[in-house]
Parts: C-alpha cells; structure tokens; sequence
C-alpha cells in the first residue's frame, strides 16, 4: 500500500474525530463524540448510560492525548495528527500500545450486551456514533472484512486489530482498512 493510502486514512480518521470540525482534536471532541456514539446506541440524553459512555471517550483524550500535547495547549491539529499517527506506522510496539488501549475503550463500549465480541448489529450503531453517513450495507461489508473467521462476531483480536491496521497499515489488502466503511480512496 502506497503512503499515500495510509495518510488519506489517517485524514479521513481525523476529520470524524474532529467531531466540532474546527481544525483541532479537543477534549470537547471527545465529549461531542461520547454523545454521539451514545445516541447511536439508543441511550437517552443525560442518562447515567451517556454519562459513563462520555466518561470513556474522555478517559481517551487523558490517557491517550494529553501526554503528548506540548506544553501550553489543549488541541491538536491536524498536521500534529497525523504526523504522530503516521509515525506509529513504523513503529508497531508503540501502535499496538496506543492504539490497542483505543480499541479496547471502544470495545467496551460497542459490546452492548457485554459478551466480549461484537456482532454485526452493534457494530453498526456503534460505528454510526462515528460515522453518521455510514451506510448499514457498508457497515455489514467492513464488518465481513473484519471478521476474520467469519463466526458473525468480532472477537477482541479481530475488533483490536482491526482499528491496529486502520490506522497503520500499509499492506494493500489489510481488512482494517474498512474500520470506518468502505475506504474512500479505494480502488
């Protein structure tokens, strides 16, 4: 896969988790998309449910973000973005830390009924949180990508390293490149 393949994916990640649109990756963002991934999943505005789902998304921005902020500021922008995320590509250990701890926060969230995989349908709503214009048609064709055994669910290892080579891999074939849907720059 060409770098410019790898970079339009970390882009289009971007611009769904700039969840304001203003340019820059905030803890607000992270607020607006813990609601938004709540009221995909069918919970009421202020209940304890969008609380806790709120509380997650904003545990990523802590623990994944704010460490690496310079000193002075709240946001990250884009060029920052994906600059740091495009340097995980080359450096596996770190993309499987930081971006394994990503998917597992996700997955507790996605795992609505709390099996330990995710199905088709909670993907699905889980995924809409994130990406309103997702299609089910398209979310059911990512979810056959990635599932890799083709038992209807996506394990922890599936859902894990899914999200892993979505915004990592360079492979030209890798079914994490539909984490978020059809790929838009596919051929």
């Amino acid at each position: 896969m060409s770098e410019e393949k790898l970079l339009a994916r970390i882009n289009h990640g971007f611009d769904h988790l700039d969840a304001d649109g203003d340019g820059r990756l905030t803890e607000h963002d992270h607020v607006l998309m813990g609601r938004a991934v709540a009221r995909s999943l069918g919970h009421t505005e202020g209940s304890r449910t969008e609380e806790r789902i709120v509380d997650a998304y904003l545990a990523i921005w802590r623990d994944l973000h704010v460490s690496h902020l310079p000193v002075g500021t709240t946001s990250i922008g884009r060029a920052q973005f994906v600059a740091s995320t495009r340097s995980l590509a080359d450096d596996p250990v770190a993309a499987r830390t930081v971006f394994g701890a990503l998917a597992e926060a996700f997955l507790a969230i996605a795992d609505v009924d709390g099996s330990g995989t995710v199905d088709a349908g909670e993907f699905f709503v889980f995924q809409r949180g994130h990406f309103s214009a997702l299609s089910r048609d398209d979310a059911d064709e990512a979810f056959r990508r990635l599932d890799l055994d083709g038992d209807g669910l996506l394990s922890v290892e599936e859902f894990v390293g899914g999200i892993i080579e979505f915004w990592t891999s360079r492979e030209a074939e890798a079914p994490g490149h539909w984490w978020a849907g059809p790929p838009p720059y596919a051929v």
